[in-house]
């Protein structure tokens, strides 16, 4: 029992908001809030908070720091991006230190959309197609399971106040355990693993990058205000764990996409189920919006990849050429890669474009849902399920389908 209690104190110290808040001051990051107030927050929030207990307003004036003393001095910033849910702009806060700003800034764009659909394409069209395909599949599986232990736990938040909300677009969602920490723990190790051998580097540099990736993107989430310290390293571990069982069976599932006879129908129906499942969790928000389009974006491109390999666009290296040594970095080798990713990106918003003026108003008239608000028509799971799944179904199948083909046809290959 004496050991039960010392780990429930623990938990409870490194889910503390005013830790948080802490780290946010010393880094440079003061709110504008008065101390005598709180935001607005979700229901969940809210009861997150009343778990962890009501806390002083002594605890509060020393994490705001004299906040109000600087905004007199200091010129104020506000969050980047508004709630993705509610529109909600944000506080307005100070920031003293414009470098670790900007670097964490970074660092927690590297677990966001923009980044995605910026370097999976690019490894896949300009480096290795095997290694990006099988990196995908983590990233998808590591998405998914992270996500949907969030609706089953329910966490709130760190609270805001003590703690300065420097993002607020995934403000709304539950908390533990972060999806940036997992998604920035499974990429640069998963990519380590997978090109160790692969490719002539230094492992010992491929295990600092992965390292130094992995620190930047869990720290990012912390000095943001949206995770607690305990959210972020059960993150790190969780995606630790799948990893040890994901990776060995790599070669196998990426050998039965591309061979196996039934592998297109596997490959929708269980993307397909597993959107459902994660629709059942919990009521609509974000986080399933997001878990539809990452599940349509892996089943698109396993799809692609199959196709791909059949019409033999980005064949992959025979063994006999392992180890491949590093792109070499002359212009002509940038420009072609440059060229081949500006194509790639343009059929990728075409497509995307298209399929969403087709398939919101289809939807609609289908499921007899009014279309006139498409945000409210979205919220509607049997509306925001499908319509990810195909507009992302698509754009990942043309990753590898239209996009080599406009390559070869530009002589790009």
């Amino acid at each position: 029992m004496e050991k039960r209690g010392r780990l429930a104190e623990l938990f409870r110290f490194l889910q503390d908001p005013h830790l948080v808040a802490r780290f946010q001051h010393l880094c440079g990051v003061r709110g504008t809030f008065s101390s005598r107030a709180f935001h607005h927050q979700p229901a969940a929030e809210a009861a997150g908070v009343r778990d962890r207990g009501a806390e002083s307003k002594g605890e509060l004036d020393a994490a705001a720091g004299g906040s109000e003393g600087h905004t007199r001095t200091k010129r104020t910033s506000k969050p980047l991006r508004r709630n993705s849910l509610t529109g909600d702009a944000g506080q307005e806060f100070v920031v003293e230190n414009r470098f670790l700003y900007y670097l964490f800034t970074f660092g927690t764009e590297l677990g966001n959309e923009l980044f995605y659909i910026t370097f999976f394409p690019f490894l896949l069209w300009n480096v290795d197609a095997l290694v990006s395909r099988r990196l995908i599949m983590v990233w998808v599986w590591v998405m998914y399971v992270g996500q949907c232990t969030k609706d089953l736990l329910g966490w709130a938040r760190p609270a805001s106040p003590p703690v300065v909300k420097v993002e607020v677009f995934y403000n709304s969602e539950y908390s533990m355990p972060s999806t940036h920490a997992m998604s920035g723990t499974a990429i640069p190790f998963a990519l380590f693993f997978l090109t160790c051998g692969r490719w002539q580097y230094s492992s010992t540099l491929g295990l600092v990058l992965a390292l130094c990736w992995c620190l930047l993107v869990c720290v990012s989430r912390i000095y943001m205000g949206m995770h607690s310290l305990l959210d972020v390293m059960a993150g790190v571990l969780y995606s630790a764990l799948i990893l040890l069982f994901l990776l060995p069976a790599l070669d196998a599932i990426d050998d039965f996409v591309l061979t196996g006879a039934y592998a297109p129908a596997a490959v929708a129906a269980v993307h397909a189920g597993l959107g459902l499942l994660c629709f059942t969790l919990d009521a609509w928000s974000t986080s399933r919006a997001d878990t539809a389009q990452i599940l349509g974006s892996g089943a698109g491109v396993a799809l692609g990849s199959r196709v791909n390999r059949v019409l033999g666009l980005l064949p992959d290296p025979p063994l006999e050429h392992l180890p491949l040594a590093p792109p070499a970095l002359g212009a002509g080798p940038l420009v072609a890669a440059a060229l081949r990713w500006a194509a790639g990106v343009l059929v990728l918003v075409a497509t995307r474009a298209l399929m969403k003026a087709l398939t919101i108003p289809l939807l609609c008239r289908v499921l007899a849902v009014h279309e006139g608000d498409v945000r409210r028509a979205r919220q509607h799971a049997e509306v925001e399920m499908p319509y990810r799944y195909m507009v992302y179904g698509a754009v990942g199948f043309n990753v590898l389908f239209l996009a080599p083909l406009l390559f070869r046809a530009l002589h790009l290959s």
